[in-house]
């Protein structure tokens, strides 16, 4: 036990040493390109606004190029020069990053734009991964035992064992919807200013690692975050992972169960069928198509063998009778 607890205790810190890790070196690579590329966003905004009633088609056609590419590189040209200060590659966003990376969630609204911030994701990405399952499947294997010690409780209490399945089924569902779903989901109500829908879409969609990058937390220009903000809903993805790999094997179990229900009843189904088909056919028949052994009535094997056996028995009589006539003739003939 106290083993077990070591090495849990030992995989957990090993895990976030290697985000934190992780984390401080995105932010030494990307940091200072981002706040190059900030400044010559703002410097792009700024001829703008002084020549924007000069500018030519070809201009402007070029200015929503370069506009679009600073978007999609996560610069949003708004607001005063305060906010170049501001960056993506802050500690917060960039252990926020690395927990995507392991989680192979992948927003895309935040990536490596360096040569050497790309590599070092490809080699933070090959070790992390791995990581993460195991750090997500010793999780697992916690809240199974939390669930295990719920049902030992209850059969203690003498409940059946079908109610235990059941209400710790439910307590495991109750209790992951309630604390990574619905809670988070009034937090980015309130933090975020998105809808209450919109939050619960934003934490599945995130959760199940689709991670369409329509929403992300952290990035709603105009809004004030706390620090740490994004470290925070790191955390939770990282815990919530473990919850919902549990919950999706659970439902892969139910689909299972459920397939092998459904084949061997068609089954049943089939052979039933195909039974009383060809009952019906049999009667349908004309006698004399019908098979004898289906006619005859069903008897002993004994009285069937005497019924075969009448036969041959009368015909021995006849050849015995036959056989002293032709020698009693012979005898008087000789006698004469």
């Amino acid at each position: 036990m106290c083993s077990g607890k070591l090495q849990t205790g030992l995989l957990v810190a090993g895990y976030f040493v290697y985000l934190l890790a992780g984390a401080a070196v995105f932010q030494v690579l990307e940091r200072t390109a981002e706040k190059q590329e900030k400044m010559a966003a703002a410097q792009m905004k700024e001829a703008f606004l002084q020549n924007f009633t000069h500018l030519t088609v070809a201009e402007m056609e070029q200015f929503m190029k370069n506009l679009t590419e600073a978007i999609q590189n996560g610069v949003y040209p708004v607001g005063n020069e305060s906010q170049i200060e501001d960056s993506n590659w802050d500690f917060s966003n960039s252990f926020f990053f690395a927990g995507t990376v392991v989680s192979t969630i992948g927003y895309g609204t935040l990536r490596p734009k360096t040569a050497g911030g790309q590599i070092f994701c490809v080699f933070f990405a090959l070790f992390g991964i791995p990581l993460n399952i195991v750090f997500l499947h010793r999780v697992g294997k916690m809240l199974s035992l939390l669930c295990k010690k719920l049902g030992k409780f209850l059969h203690e209490k003498g409940m059946r064992k079908k109610k235990i399945k059941f209400l710790t089924l439910l307590f495991f569902l109750a209790t992951g919807i309630l604390v990574f779903l619905c809670l988070p989901s009034v937090f980015f109500q309130i933090t975020e200013g998105w809808s209450y829908s919109e939050g619960i879409y934003f934490a599945f969609i995130t959760l199940s690692t689709i991670g369409f990058g329509d929403y992300v937390v952290g990035k709603q220009p105009g809004r004030n975050y706390f620090s740490y903000y994004r470290t925070l809903v790191a955390i939770w993805i990282l815990f919530g992972l473990a919850w919902i790999a549990l919950l999706f094997n659970l439902l892969t179990t139910v689909l299972e169960d459920t397939e092998k229900i459904i084949v061997k009843d068609l089954y049943q189904i089939g052979k039933v069928s195909k039974d009383n088909e060809a009952s019906q056919q049999i009667r349908c028949w004309p006698a004399q198509l019908i098979p004898e052994e289906e006619l005859q009535p069903p008897c002993a094997e004994g009285d069937a063998q005497k019924i075969e056996s009448l036969p041959a028995d009368s015909e021995h009589t006849k050849n015995e009778k036959k056989t002293f006539s032709y020698s009693k003739t012979i005898a008087i003939t000789c006698e004469d």
